[in-house]
């Protein structure tokens, strides 16, 4: 989910140079045209920075990149942070295209480490971001010159610039979706879904995701389409309000007087299948950034939100506060809650491999592997079984994960319902999913067990191409046999 302090740059088109020139699709906020060598080199090193630690270390990009930031604050301007950040998200987002047209032009080489990283930022700019070619080139030449490991690559790396930039529309006609793939993940999706439907969902993670919006009291009728107006949105069948363009959050109507969150419209959907009423004990579990957090507490339940980074929620506290909500937070590990805790209902969104959101974190295909998977499946596991333990007898379960690979989704179903004979589901309906007076079908973010299941490339009536992948699955604890209830 993507808290209201997130800002991602504007994926606004540009104007193409000729009549058959494949049109830049990407444009960072407030950065405007980059300029020469000279200036403009701060956002040049900051984005091959974060993009070395990142690929090196494994860190997500969302934490990587504030942390140089900060580092380098006081020499970068906000318009060239907001360029380099630009720069990280293509470079993740086509780092297939990248690498490929790389190695095509390196005959007798091979980029490797930091200069590969380098490419990587000079590339990118060329190929996909509103920028001159002489600027991205120059400021590539001028950071290889200023760097002891790298000074003796700025003839190769402004003739590789140069050659990049003269082929841009052959290299760009050449890359098909699934180059954006890395082998792993598209081996999984290729044995899962088969070829026309990974490059349906590869072009479709090529684009940046849209902007959704969760109101805080999830209004239905008159205030849903009041709020749709003065937002310049449209009301997608499920309820949220989707932008017609990118904005900063901060500065739209309604933002200072907490009237809604920054939500995408797949994650809103596990709190309300949870169906909590007033001064119900609920449980938040791995909270942040607290996007469900808010929804729990706006339907009036007695939340307590739990999460093991008290850096994260901060970020829930901040979401709450600004929405005018409460609820109490704990900086805790989940499995090392009290047992005696007891809940009535409990949404459990687990740590997953983040792989239904590549649109909003291209970083994921880069930093993950297949070993993730099997501990984070591990993981998952483990916290189902603490969940049902602090489920009280009749209460409610929803496990929900923004993953796209079946052993953190459908096979964790099955395994909750396996291990814990005093569990059963509660199959999800069409109409749960849908807005009220909403007229579209959305069985098919339903799978044949009852579970929600959404693709980022299709989903019912409305939503092609609209949610993030994600999975969710909701359960029922059976009253202990002494109990009428």
């Amino acid at each position: 989910m993507t808290s209201p302090s997130q800002k991602p740059p504007d994926d606004t088109g540009r104007k193409s140079r000729s009549a058959s020139s494949p049109a830049r699709t990407h444009k960072p906020r407030g950065a405007g045209a980059a300029r020469d060598d000279g200036e403009g080199l701060a956002a040049r090193r900051l984005a091959f920075t974060v993009i070395g630690e990142v690929l090196r270390s494994r860190r997500p990009l969302d934490d990587a990149f504030p942390q140089a930031l900060a580092a380098m604050k006081a020499d970068i301007p906000q318009r060239d942070a907001a360029l380099a950040r630009a720069i990280c998200i293509v470079a993740f987002r086509r780092m297939g295209t990248i690498r490929a047209a790389l190695a095509a032009r390196m005959t007798g080489k091979s980029a490797k480490g930091q200069l590969r990283d380098l490419l990587t930022v000079i590339a990118a700019q060329i190929l996909f971001l509103d920028v001159p070619d002489h600027a991205a080139v120059a400021t590539g030449v001028a950071l290889a010159r200023s760097h002891p490991d790298l000074k003796h690559y700025a003839r190769l790396v402004n003739a590789l610039g140069r050659r990049i930039a003269r082929e841009r529309e052959s290299i760009l006609a050449e890359a098909g979706p699934l180059d954006d793939l890395p082998e792993w993940l598209h081996a999984r999706w290729l044995s899962r879904w088969g070829e026309a439907e990974c490059i349906a969902m590869a072009g479709v993670l090529r684009r940046e995701a849209p902007l959704d919006l969760t109101l805080r009291d999830d209004q239905d009728g008159p205030a849903r389409a009041l709020w749709a107006e003065r937002l310049d949105a449209r009301i997608l069948p499920t309820g949220s309000l989707r932008l017609a363009d990118r904005r900063a959050v901060e500065t739209l109507p309604g933002y200072d007087d907490g009237a809604w969150l920054v939500q995408d419209a797949a994650a809103a959907i596990p709190a309300r299948l949870l169906a909590v009423g007033p001064g119900e004990r609920v449980a938040d579990l791995c909270a942040a950034p607290g996007g469900k957090t808010v929804q729990l507490a706006a339907r009036g339940a007695d939340v307590l939100a739990v999460d093991r980074s008290q850096k994260r929620l901060t970020r829930v506290a901040e979401n709450l506060a600004r929405l005018r909500l409460t609820a109490r937070l704990r900086a805790a590990d989940v499995l090392a809650l009290e047992d005696d805790l007891r809940f009535d209902a409990i949404l459990l969104d687990a740590p997953c491999s983040a792989t239904g959101t590549l649109r909003r974190n291209p970083d994921v295909a880069w930093t993950k592997t297949p070993e993730d998977i099997a501990k984070l499946a591990d993981l998952q596991r483990r916290l189902i079984d603490k969940a049902v333990g602090l489920l009280a007898p009749g209460g409610r379960l929803v496990y929900c994960t923004c993953s796209l690979e079946p052993e953190e989704g459908e096979a964790q179903a099955r395994y909750l319902l396996e291990r814990h004979g005093d569990m059963q589901r509660i199959a999800i309906t069409p109409d749960e999913l849908a807005a009220s007076g909403a007229l579209a079908d959305l069985a098919g973010l339903i799978d044949a067990q009852g579970d929600f299941r959404a693709l980022p490339h299709r989903g019912g009536s409305g939503l092609v191409e609209g949610l993030d992948g994600f999975f969710a699955a909701r359960f029922r604890k059976l009253p202990a046999a002494n109990d009428p209830a």
